[in-house]
């Protein structure tokens, strides 16, 4: 009882931690778009190229490529839904600051996966469930309120698309979900990531068919693509329980060190739409982790 307890201890410590480091992914891809002048393309590109190199160290040989060659098609999918979300979250990053994306973008997509099983019939409506999916509306809708000082005009126009590019990114990573659940099963957790990154980096490569994708010629840019790459692409192979766990402490931690490090202040009801969304995240993980297996 006592190891047991141990290994739940440590569980929980690592999922913290992986939530930690995912969510200063966000704080890096602010500081390399607006202090170095990189594009969304150009970050996700090397994100995903570097995740790429590493993963292949660790899992390359373990990858069964005739069950690979047979799930070629899901692979390709979801490796460019992959793509897609990611490419999303930082073009809201861009236009909007990291804090409110970063809510949309990591709390949406549970709610929207329970949608589709309640539609799919492998989901029961009931009062819990309810209260949860009305904390999770209520609490989007508060967050995406908008500052108070945004008004109308270019300052409005890109509140309003760094908003529709985070709801975007929520909805291909439900896809995602869907998608690789089935191909972790299969080919295991770490092949599994490592074939889907190398195709979302070819996907996110065709972006260099119109503008060059340039490696940063200077240190601290370097460093902070190395530290997307190994950190936030490449670690953190979790169980769905401590991927809930994880799923809450990334977006408040890169909502804390917004504010902490850019100055990025949310108004008082989007604190409180934050703690909507995040309390609904921890009602789901509750949900599925309590349900008959």
């Amino acid at each position: 009882m006592a190891a047991a307890r141990h290994a739940t201890t440590l569980g929980l410590l690592a999922a913290c931690g992986a939530g930690f480091l995912w969510g200063t992914g966000a704080l890096v891809v602010n500081i390399l778009v607006t202090q170095h002048g990189f594009t969304p393309q150009n970050i996700s590109f090397w994100r995903f190229a570097v995740g790429s190199v590493v993963l292949l160290a660790i899992f390359g040989r373990r990858i069964a490529l005739p069950t690979l060659r047979q799930l070629w098609l899901p692979v390709l999918l979801a490796g460019t839904a992959m793509a897609g979300y990611v490419l999303c979250w930082f073009l809201g990053i861009e236009r909007i600051g990291a804090s409110i994306p970063t809510l949309i973008a990591l709390c949406l997509p549970p709610v929207l996966v329970t949608l589709i099983a309640l539609a799919r019939g492998q989901e029961k409506l009931d009062t819990p469930l309810l209260a949860v999916l009305g904390a999770a509306v209520t609490g989007t809708l508060l967050v995406v309120s908008g500052h108070g000082d945004t008004g109308s005009g270019p300052a409005a126009s890109q509140m309003l698309a760094g908003v529709l590019f985070s709801i975007a990114s929520a909805v291909l990573y439900s896809g995602f979900t869907l998608v690789s659940g089935r191909l972790s099963t299969t080919l295991g957790a770490g092949p599994a990531t490592t074939c889907l990154t190398v195709v979302a980096t070819a996907v996110m490569g065709l972006f260099a068919l119109y503008r060059p994708l340039q490696w940063p010629q200077e240190v601290p840019p370097q460093a902070w693509f190395l530290y997307l790459g190994v950190v936030t692409a490449a670690l953190a192979l979790l169980s769905p329980t401590a991927l809930t766990v994880a799923t809450l402490v990334e977006p408040l931690t890169a909502v804390a060190l917004s504010a902490l490090l850019l100055g990025e202040q949310l108004q008082a009801w989007q604190y409180a739409g934050g703690a909507l969304l995040l309390l609904s995240i921890w009602g789901l993980g509750r949900r599925v982790g309590t349900a008959p297996h």
